[in-house]
């Protein structure tokens, strides 16, 4: 067929298949995305309709592109395929079968921060020590159990391990029974309640099972067990299934991803196909020699050999630096190199790392040698207060069950309603077993409220009522701008007058814009469906490169992308592979995987870059270079000892002592803990890696204050926080 004349013949060949299940194992840059839409185009040319197509990713952003080329290729039709996300797929099936799972329609869905505000507020309430059960950690667990479908009940039964399980059982418990009360869902309910569902609805299933006539899944290396859970129960009775991924590439095990649904899908689909991509279209062959030559050392892959007909390219440049701020000098330095050099721009340079905490002193120096940047991850939009802030305005307003939305606003902007009146009225809500949103109806009958409170209340719930009568008869657009209007928020932040309060300004009118790009291209949505697309928003599904300024990012956020130029940054033990003292070999393994993605970003030249000394947890740490440097095919790099045309400039040891050391008082030290003592290195779970700077108490009561990594200081029991000693 003329429509698939540039692709190769193992690419056509992956596209033409219709004869059962089928993996497609795609290399770094070998065309995956092209394969996935065209063979969507295929299915459409071959009378499969639309709507029978179901295509999940795992971004909105490949979605978006997916969906863009389709329709570049076979016109309107790719307006009725079924593709997005797994989230926001199923949870727009979940939004139609909702009364099934004693659920509405107008079901909010939580983000982590909403999810870590319920925790605490439960832990709050059921009286749990919050210094040795953190929110954050209890929050952390639950989603790892949800990831690997255990229940409360199955977790209180067959689970228990620990004092700490016990607490964690309560909260899960009541976490989950909140959830129902307040008609919510958080982002890992979207995958088990679709499951609850179909195992307990035949009918339901069978709808969705004869609905699908073919399902398309990329990045399936990716995939939990809730999702494959998912495709297995709608997969068509044909078994027409269409799995894209590279194995190479899972690096979301902390996220629940289990590689093994690729690596053992044959046994699932005993008759399936394998296709191989192999030729990258991306990289240079020096970058591909040098990525292979680290994978190689991975043992349990689909093996695979990628080649190009690039051009050979040059050799990668490994960067020794004697510290971050001669690393970000050097990076910064070599980026203006490369643009006068060779005249090309900003936004063709990409700068990664490991961690976030990385990232603030290449700021500091790229704002200093005026080179524009951005930063993807971080603190993203929608998890920006004020935004949060007026997204749960709009949240009540669709779901008057929400009290995690409704606490959030109760008091902002100020009306006078504090927190004393709230428990009262929370507590009133329990005993009349009522909602909160009711119970503000009701406050003239809450005990020990002033009058004058009751009736800032009362004026709360009036101007709520109105918006909620209002939603369905303006636009979303009209809706929001009238009530930020009437709540003052943008005049507030104006009159407050500071740098902070006219960015908060600005990002309150950057969320007005997006609601009217919303309703323009959306003219007949309901608020909800503008709620769903901004609770599953990520800062990279606004990725483009049309601004001309160089991109900071970790390299798990970059997945997926590509530039001219990479700099791979902080490659030394125990920042890359990171804490490699207590990773099994299955970690390291994802290390390196992670560190084949970084350096398949680059389609022309990469970087990658060490340090001999990095400040951190409070102190100066001497670095050895990462394992990965070493695994490198050594013909496929030079190296280069810091700046352009002269030696790096060095600091003595007694130098970098003097201007980062902080001194650590041992008078308090505990003896009856002598193993862990301050400057002791340690490793914790979920904080990463730590120095302790201080040891208190004696037996059950020793606490100890650790500085973690991103100037992250924390208090921790030591009989609960499972510190390991370096």
């Amino acid at each position: 067929m003329q429509l698939f004349k540039d692709l190769n013949p193992e690419q056509l060949a992956a596209v033409e298949y219709l004869d059962g299940p089928e993996m497609i194992v795609a290399g770094a840059g070998s065309g995956k995305t092209k394969v996935l839409t065209y063979k969507i185009a295929y299915l459409l040319k071959k009378n499969f309709a639309p709507e029978s197509i179901l295509a999940l990713t795992f971004t909105n952003k490949a979605a978006n592109e997916m969906k863009d080329r389709i329709r570049a290729l076979i016109g309107d039709k790719a307006d009725s395929l079924w593709m997005g996300t797994f989230h926001s797929v199923f949870a727009k099936i979940l939004r139609v079968e909702a009364k099934h799972i004693d659920y509405k329609s107008n079901f909010s869905i939580y983000d982590t921060i909403d999810s870590l505000s319920l925790v605490s507020n439960i832990i709050t309430d059921l009286n749990i020590d919050s210094d040795k059960f953190t929110p954050n950690s209890i929050r952390h667990r639950i989603s790892f159990l949800k990831n690997h479908m255990i229940t409360p009940k199955e977790f209180r039964s067959k689970h228990i391990n620990s004092f700490f399980d016990e607490k964690i059982a309560d909260v899960y418990v009541e976490y989950q029974k909140r959830l129902v009360e307040f008609n919510a869902m958080d982002f890992d309910d979207l995958l088990l309640k679709p499951i609850e569902l179909f195992l307990n609805k035949k009918n339901i299933l069978q709808k969705y099972k004869s609905r699908f006539e073919y399902i398309l899944v990329d990045e399936f290396q990716d995939t939990n067990k809730a999702q494959y859970e998912l495709l297995k129960l709608l997969v068509p009775r044909n078994g027409n299934l269409a799995v894209v991924g590279d194995d190479a590439q899972s690096i979301y095990s902390w996220r629940g991803a289990n590689l093994d649904n690729m690596l053992d899908f044959h046994k699932d689909f005993p008759k399936y196909k394998l296709f191989k991509l192999e030729q990258n279209y991306r990289s240079t062959k020096m970058i591909l020699k040098a990525a292979d030559s680290i994978i190689k050392n991975n043992k349990d892959q689909v093996i695979k050999t990628l080649w190009t007909e690039n051009e050979e390219g040059e050799p990668l440049v490994l960067l020794k630096c004697a510290d971050e701020k001669d690393e970000a000098s050097q990076i910064a330095k070599y980026i203006k190199y490369e643009t006068s050099k060779k005249k090309i721009a900003f936004k063709d340079f990409a700068v990664l790392y490991r961690t976030n905490a990385q990232s603030r002193t290449m700021e500091d120096f790229f704002r200093k040698e005026k080179i524009p940047y951005r930063i993807i991850g971080g603190v993203e939009f929608y998890k920006r207060k004020e935004v949060k802030d007026v997204i749960a305005y709009l949240r009540v307003i669709s779901n008057q069950n929400d009290e995690e939305s409704l606490l959030r606003i109760m008091n902002f902007p100020q009306r006078g309603i504090g927190s004393t009146t709230i428990t009262r009225m929370i507590a009133f809500a329990r005993k009349h077993n009522i909602t909160l949103f009711q119970t503000m109806g009701r406050v003239f009958e809450v005990i020990d409220i002033k009058e004058r409170i009751q009736k800032n209340v009362k004026q709360f719930k009036t101007l709520l009522d109105k918006y909620s009568d209002l939603k369905d008869k303006l636009s979303v657009d009209e809706l929001i701008r009238s009530l930020v209007a009437e709540l003052g928020i943008i005049k507030m932040f104006k009159e407050e007058g500071t740098q902070e309060s006219l960015q908060r300004m600005e990002n309150v009118n950057g969320l007005l814009s997006s609601f009217s790009e919303f309703t323009a291209s959306n003219p007949t949505a309901k608020l909800e469906q503008y709620l769903e697309e901004v609770s599953l928003a990520t800062d990279i599904d606004n990725y483009s490169d049309e601004n001309n300024s160089v991109t900071l990012l970790t390299v798990h956020s970059a997945k997926g992308l590509e530039w001219p130029i990479v700099f791979v940054s902080g490659c030394e033990e125990d920042i890359f592979p990171i804490a490699n003292k207590f990773a099994a070999d299955t970690s390291v393994n994802e290390e390196r995987r992670l560190f084949y993605v970084a350096l398949t970003r680059a389609k022309k030249k990469a970087y990658i870059t060490h340090a001999r000394s990095r400040y951190r947890f409070g102190e100066v740490a001497y670095q050895s270079r990462s394992r990965f440097i070493d695994e490198l095919d050594p013909t496929t790099y030079k190296e280069m000892n810091g700046g352009i045309g002269r030696k790096a400039n060095r600091k003595t040891k007694k130098e970098l002592y003097y201007e980062y050391f902080e001194k650590v008082d041992y008078e308090d030290f505990n003896q009856g803990n002598a193993s862990l003592r301050p400057g002791s290195r340690v490793m914790h779970e979920k904080f990463g890696l730590g120095k302790v700077v201080d040891v208190v108490g004696s037996g059950d009561m020793t606490k100890a204050t650790v500085h973690f990594e991103g100037n992250n200081v924390k208090q921790l029991m030591l009989k609960f926080a499972k510190l390991k000693v370096l």
